[in-house]
């Protein structure tokens, strides 16, 4: 009686410790980027004079909303296995077009119904190419960015154009509700439908489900190409937003916005734990991982550190974050199976 009590103890103790390692597994890479932000927020918070200040911190998540906006939108395309290198292009196109057309007297909401309906169609452009004509997602992206930086900067001529103060649309970028920036709101309203979208949703399974085994998905009669169309065209549209927060902030459409956005789009992503190889996200690590970024290049600056220094931490960043990912999923990869 006493040893098959012992053994049923044990046995209970061993699927609690091996549930318990199993939830650790799911959710150590966001556990992981909530720590360092943490210690982030503290060391900058002390070593930065005017880090914490409100004033600081609003800006900071002014500053952040477009990177989370589109990070949001590329946690689906990653999630499937794919990549989108054309963001930041698409970036700049949009500004660039939005500017101008409201130079020549279009209507704001005509012209940003308009900006919207272009990041769709270049979404199209790479969701069809990728999924229905089966060529790699990084080289049909990877082209996109040459085609659309290039045409943005054939429209601009290189120069930036200027958007009136007096347009209701710059108050996208520029205003506030109850003190907190628009864009922080659209940032946080669009991360938040994300992550009901990703784990509450047929569609959300079938993204991860297209990521770790398309082929199973298919044979159970989900449509994957039209699911690969369609985060492309997520991707699409969170980048031409991205495009209209920036400009309206800065009053001013330049061809040369955005560059190198799809790097610390794609570093935010997988830092927070979503694999670069499909079939597995988080959408609060995405959060966690923009955040992240933000708090870096923001504290980096108000410590006087030239700038340029920003970038190398991103793609050093980047790639630990790879190490970490693939390291981390390989150790409790057999728990969670």
């Amino acid at each position: 009686m006493t040893a098959t009590g012992t053994g049923t103890s044990q046995r209970v103790v061993t699927t609690r410790s091996a549930r318990a390692n199993a939830h650790i597994g799911r959710h150590a890479q966001t556990i992981a980027i909530a720590v360092v932000l943490v210690a982030l927020l503290i060391f900058f918070a002390f070593s930065a004079d005017r880090f914490a200040t409100t004033g600081n911190l609003l800006n900071l998540l002014r500053q952040i909303a477009p990177t989370l906006i589109v990070a949001t939108a590329m946690t689906f395309v990653i999630s499937t296995a794919g990549i989108d290198l054309s963001v930041g292009s698409t970036v700049a196109l949009s500004g660039s077009l939005l500017a101008i057309v409201l130079q020549h007297g279009w209507s704001p909401t005509v012209a940003l119904i308009a900006i919207l309906a272009l990041g769709a169609l270049i979404g199209f452009v790479n969701g069809w190419f990728s999924s229905y004509q089966n060529i790699p997602p990084f080289i049909v992206t990877l082209a996109m960015l040459s085609i659309m930086r290039g045409t943005a900067l054939r429209a601009t001529e290189g120069y930036s154009t200027p958007i009136s103060g007096d347009l209701w649309i710059v108050q996208i970028g520029q205003g506030r509700i109850a003190g907190v920036p628009v864009p922080a709101i659209l940032a946080v309203v669009v991360a938040l439908v994300g992550w009901l979208v990703l784990t509450r949703t047929p569609f959300g399974r079938y993204v991860i489900g297209l990521g770790s085994n398309g082929e199973s998905l298919r044979r159970t009669g989900v449509n994957t190409r039209k699911v690969g169309l369609t985060v492309y065209m997520l991707t699409g549209v969170a980048a031409a937003v991205a495009g209209v927060l920036i400009a309206t902030r800065l009053s001013s459409g330049s061809s040369n916005a955005g560059s190198g956005f799809e790097l610390e789009v794609i570093t935010a992503v997988v830092l927070g734990g979503t694999s670069l190889f499909g079939g597995r996200a988080s959408m609060l690590g995405t959060i966690l991982g923009a955040l992240t970024l933000g708090v870096i290049a923001n504290g980096l600056v108000l410590l006087h550190v030239s700038p340029f220094y920003v970038q190398i931490v991103q793609g050093a960043i980047l790639l630990l974050a790879i190490f970490a990912n693939s390291k981390v999923w390989a150790k409790f990869g057999a728990i969670r199976k």
